[in-house]
């Protein structure tokens, strides 16, 4: 079993403040849940964990089986097995999807033993099958002309090949109508087992209705400030999070961005 422990963090973006303070452990074979009102700083605990350098840690730390994970490049990070499928994935003329995987599956792996590239096709072909995307994606440049449903495919497409030991899914619901909602939800649930850990973040319990998460955890004003089950996402979608204000004397509020 790996852990990711997040521990009293604290990051600002030019000077402000985001997160205050932050605690989180995560274990693999378990999926959590982070909700909570815009401007929490949500995206901001995904970015300063794998490293952005817009998003300066103050204090605190992460640490991925006991390994300083603040101290590490953002290439050792990913290589550590950490995985952030972002809210708006880039596009990156000239690389096209198969050789952006594979050379990303080989930056993981010593020298001398890199993916064959048979193997590499077999499983990105079979891989691509189950996520119901085209053949011929494979070839395209990475999210080059890609609808947001595509990109959205391609990070779980990505997240699949990689086997990471963590997975940070930024609102990787975003813009999904409901037949890619269930082909990125089959993709994530396949996934589930031993030897992966995931942090969904969300805004809405329409993806919880096809991956239920172990933990789910409610930000405000840059911290945790409630966690639960599933029941706890249920209840906020139909409440919303006035209940839990008035429950911790929370003032209306938000760290004032969402980044």
């Amino acid at each position: 079993m790996s852990t990711l422990v997040i521990q009293d963090l604290h990051v600002a973006i030019d000077g402000k403040e985001i997160l205050k303070g932050l605690n989180l452990t995560l274990n693999t074979n378990e999926i959590h849940a982070i909700m909570g009102p815009n401007g929490t700083g949500k995206s901001t605990l995904a970015s300063a964990i794998m490293g952005h350098p817009k998003y300066e840690v103050t204090s605190g730390s992460v640490t991925l089986d006991g390994e300083d994970v603040l101290e590490m490049e953002v290439d050792e990070r990913a290589q550590a097995g950490l995985f952030l499928a972002m809210q708006y994935p880039s596009e990156i003329t000239g690389v096209t999807n198969a050789d952006f995987l594979r050379s990303a599956i080989n930056s993981r792996r010593e020298e001398g033993d890199e993916i064959s590239i048979m193997k590499f096709i077999r499983e990105l072909d079979s891989k691509m099958e189950y996520l119901e995307m085209d053949q011929d994606m494979a070839q395209r440049y990475l999210n080059e002309g890609f609808s947001g449903g595509e990109k959205k495919r391609n990070e779980i497409l990505q997240l699949m090949m990689l086997q990471p030991k963590f997975a940070i899914l930024d609102e990787i619901d975003s813009g999904l109508d409901i037949d890619a909602l269930k082909v990125v939800s089959k993709g994530i649930n396949q996934m589930r087992g031993e030897g992966f850990g995931c942090l969904i973040i969300t805004h809405y319990q329409r993806l919880l209705n096809y991956i239920t998460p172990d933990h789910v955890h409610v930000m405000m004003q840059g911290r945790v400030v409630k966690s639960g089950g599933p029941e706890l996402a249920h209840k906020l979608e139909a409440q919303g999070y006035d209940w839990i204000k008035e429950e911790l004397g929370i003032e209306d509020e938000t760290v004032g961005q969402e980044a």
